[in-house]
This record gives C-alpha cells, structure tokens and sequence, in this order.
C-alpha cells in the first residue's frame, strides 16, 4: 500500500501485532501489513540513498515523515514529507522515522540513528532524545521535541527489544475480538524476520486469544531436532499434546480445538533442545 510519509507506517504497529495476522486483502497479496510497512522502510531508504533532490541523504541519514521543517521560505513550518511526486521530499529529516520503524528495519534504523547521535549530537539530541527535525540543506535544526515522536520511539524500541508491548495489547479480549470481526486470521511466515532473530527458537501468541472454541499457535526451530508443543492446565495437569515430533529448521503451525476444557487460563510450553518458551492462553467459552 501506498502512503510516503512513514508515521503511516508506524502508529497503528505500536499496539497491534500484525506480524502473523492478516485480513483478506492481505492474504489475497501473500502478505501482512507489517511486512508492508517493513518494505515502505526499506524503499525510502533507497530513494534517500538515490538522493534526488541533493539533500545529503545516505544510507545512514534518511527519515521523511511528518514533521517541523524551517518556517522561512520556501518552507512551510510544518509538513507531511516523502518520496516524490506523492508527498514532498525538502530535505527535511525526523529522527522518529527510522526509530519508529526500529520493529520493521532493525537492521538499518540502529545504524542511521547511531550516526545521527554521534554527528549531530551537539543540534539534535535533547534532554528528552532527539528533536523533531533538521534540515541540512536549509542548515536548520528544529528546537521542538515532540510527544508524538517520543512515544513511538519508546514503544517500537521496546518491541523490537522483547515484544512487550504487543503481548500485552494483544492479550486483550476486545482486540482479539475486533480483528476477527475485522476479517483478520492466523497467517505464518511472512513477517516476523525483522522482530525473531533468525535462527532463534520461538513461540508466538496464539491467535485468537482468548479463544473459543479453536486457536493457531505458530513456532518457530532454529535446527532439525525433535520439538514438543504441550498445553498444561493452572494446576500443571498436561491436557493436550499438539506436537511431539523430529522437525526441519523452519516455522511452523498447531491448532487447539478446547474441547470439554473448561474456560480458564492455560499455558503452552513449546521445548527444543533443552530450552522451553511458555505463553499464556485463555479459553472463554
């Protein structure tokens, strides 16, 4: 999907873990949103390493997004920026943007937020991280730190980090009943390359949750071996064995149909090599 400006890309992933979940547009592209989102990051930084318009852009100095920009002329004070001819690209940078997109693009947000620090530090790091902008053909540095950036920097570092935030959000009953209203189902292996390390052993939320009366757990083997996928009751009575077998190296899925379980928490355990993850469930019933 088409939109320039990346806070587009950005506000809604804060909450919603739309890694291993799509609606029917989706599916019918072979995608989620968050590998939308994931490319929308990766093509900006490739026009900002194109460089146009001369601005100074580079592989490591990029990030169009909304934001300040000089109020002199030509400049209009504030603007949505992006790649031409959809939005207008002035040379106008925001920190926010490769920080907000730091779940999607790891791999090139660090970087270009580590240069920005270390050659900018003096005009564009604040007592509360960095301000809103800069401009270096316009040589203007904004003096406004703004909320807005803050937030998302906070929280999209933090997912990138340990998915804190997406786990709690995505607990709630009310988000996993609206996307399944909103059409969304359990997809894998499209998207979540950027947040899993490659090769780690991975267990994600299973999707509906709370559910009833089915639910998708998807896992991730970073080797062959043999993995298990059991379900434990709150007293740590096994109820169901929904995996015991030698696998490949890949990701995978296994769904629970609850049964004559009763509503209540439960607990999946996925263990490979030694190692075990545990997520919590909840059948509502």
């Amino acid at each position: 999907m088409t939109f320039p400006p990346l806070f587009g890309h950005q506000y809604s992933h804060c909450w919603l873990d739309f890694r291993n979940v799509a609606d029917t547009y989706m599916v019918a592209k072979g995608s989620t949103y968050f590998e939308n989102s994931r490319r929308a990051t990766l093509a900006q930084q490739q026009y900002c390493i194109q460089n146009p318009g001369g601005y100074g852009y580079a592989a490591n100095l990029w990030g169009l997004t909304a934001s300040d920009e000089p109020s002199f002329a030509p400049y209009q004070g504030y603007q949505a920026h992006g790649a031409p001819p959809a939005q207008n690209d002035n040379g106008t940078i925001a920190p926010t943007a490769p920080a907000g997109s730091m779940a999607f693009t790891p791999e090139i947000s660090l970087p270009t937020l580590r240069h920005m620090y270390n050659q900018y530090r003096a005009t564009i790091w604040t007592g509360y991280g960095f301000c809103d902008a800069f401009n270096l053909a316009a040589g203007w540095w904004d003096t406004d730190v703004l909320g807005i950036d803050q937030g998302p920097i906070a929280i999209m570092i933090e997912n990138y980090r340990t998915n804190a935030v997406w786990k709690r959000f995505m607990q709630s009953a009310e988000i996993q009943r609206g996307l399944q209203l909103a059409g969304f189902t359990p997809v894998l292996g499209v998207s979540d390359e950027s947040t899993e390390h490659p090769g780690t052993l991975a267990l994600f939320q299973n999707f509906p949750n709370p559910f009833n009366p089915s639910t998708t757990f998807g896992f991730q083997l970073p080797a062959a071996g043999r993995v298990t996928l059991k379900l434990f009751d709150v007293l740590g009575r096994e109820v169901a064995v929904l995996v015991n077998e030698v696998k490949l190296a890949g990701r995978y899925q296994a769904m629970w149909h609850g049964g004559d379980c009763a509503s209540g928490v439960y607990f999946a355990r996925l263990e490979f090599a030694g190692s075990s993850i545990v997520n919590k469930i909840l059948l509502a019933k």
